[in-house]
């Protein structure tokens, strides 16, 4: 299993439906609104690191999406 965290920029005013869309992905465990540098956040967990790259992906393809960052957690 992978968890990671991916932080969201998005266009202007846009936040609330880049949230909604978010949430309807498979392996999106939560996603919310965020005040900051982004403006949304995304809790995932999936089987491994191909499909976290998939949705990765997927999540930066949206139109109302200007940039991410994802942050992977490793145990140590």
């Amino acid at each position: 299993m992978v968890s990671a965290c991916i932080l969201i920029c998005c266009k202007p005013g846009l936040f609330s439906d880049v949230a909604r869309d978010i949430r309807g992905i498979e392996g999106v465990v939560v996603a919310f609104s965020a005040c900051g540098r982004w403006d949304v956040a995304a809790e995932i967990e999936v089987v491994d690191m191909m499909v976290l790259s998939d949705l990765m992906l997927k999540i930066n393809g949206l139109p109302s999406v200007a940039a991410t960052e994802t942050l992977v957690e490793v145990s140590l």
